[in-house]
């Protein structure tokens, strides 16, 4: 079995290839490929967190995984990480178990090129102004993905916390993303001028007013993902002329802004304009026209994973390096 750590990973894959595997893995899916069950969520309200158990298998490929993840937010003030996760990769021919690997940088990444290809395929193409409303763990892989599809010019980014705003766009910089970017304290101002909206946040009320989000703006909600959080609000999903889903069963069971406007009866799933991979294969429309406001929800699904795992394994084994251990 080969062990593969977070820094061999992010050496060696990227946010290019993740889009590359993620959108061969959304084509699969819809050919009938993919077997998905849905994820097991244990919660731990004492501590407001969750460990995810997400089984999935290639079945063309041959080739299964099953990814372990804990998002405990409280763990920073004790100098830990919010998010820790493994993945288990199998062979499914023999059941062998071929590698280990950690999944928190998998995690984002997945999550970021989900809304890279979202926003290529939803966002108007001269979107030049990108605005991020969180910038903890999940929002930097979202930047990356939208800058990989679409000529951003400006970021805006958005914190409760001014500071970690700043941090955030310094690590922008550090990373290579020489685009300029201005912290800005007043949410409707960053939503009024933005092209494409990144919520990655884990809060449980809306963060931004539906009323402030310009026609032909692309919305991107990855942050919440239980039925209590709602970074957006009913609003915008109102007003959105298309929404998408990364997962219909997923989304169905976890997407709080969504779960929240069907209850209120004000909208249900059959408004829903498609799933992504829907969408990637030509079954369904993305944008058509420039004043469209769309909005894709991701809340996760094991494929994804499997996705980059498989990515990472091939690209890693045949390179020759990882840890090889006996079991």
């Amino acid at each position: 079995m080969l062990i593969i750590n977070e820094q061999q990973i992010q050496q060696q894959y990227g946010m290019r290839e993740a889009i590359r595997d993620v959108t061969a893995m959304l084509q699969a899916k819809e050919r009938g490929q993919i077997n998905n069950p849905h994820r097991t969520v244990l919660g731990f309200p004492e501590r407001q967190a969750s460990a995810l158990y997400m089984p999935s298998a290639d079945m063309v490929n041959k080739v299964s995984s099953v990814k372990v993840v804990t998002i405990f937010p409280e763990n920073p003030a004790q100098g830990k990480p919010t998010t820790q996760g493994v993945i288990l990769l199998s062979d499914g021919d023999n059941g062998e178990h071929v590698a280990m690997m950690t999944a928190s940088y998998l995690t984002r990444l997945r999550t970021g090129a989900l809304s890279g290809i979202a926003t290529d395929l939803l966002a108007r193409q001269e979107s030049r102004v990108l605005t991020v409303i969180g910038t903890g763990g999940m929002a930097f892989e979202q930047v990356l993905g939208v800058v990989a599809v679409r000529p951003i010019e400006k970021i805006i980014l958005v914190n409760r916390t001014p500071e970690k705003a700043h941090r955030f766009g310094e690590r922008l910089v550090e990373f290579g993303i020489n685009l300029p970017y201005i912290v800005e304290t007043n949410v409707s101002s960053a939503v009024q001028q933005a092209d494409i909206i990144c919520c990655a946040t884990r809060s449980n009320d809306p963060v931004f007013n539906g009323d402030d989000v310009k026609p032909g703006t692309h919305i991107n909600g990855v942050g919440s993902y239980l039925p209590t959080m709602r970074e957006v609000d009913e609003t915008t999903i109102l007003r959105a002329d298309k929404i998408v889903a990364d997962d219909l069963p997923g989304v169905k069971d976890e997407a709080g802004e969504l779960i929240y406007t069907v209850e209120t009866g004000a909208w249900s799933f059959d408004q829903l304009h498609a799933e992504l991979g829907q969408v990637v294969v030509g079954d369904v429309a993305g944008r058509e026209s420039q004043s469209e406001i769309t909005f894709f929800k991701c809340v996760g699904a094991a494929y994804f994973d499997l996705a980059v795992a498989k990515g990472v394994y091939n690209k890693i084994s045949a390179m020759g390096t990882g840890m090889e251990v006996q079991l």
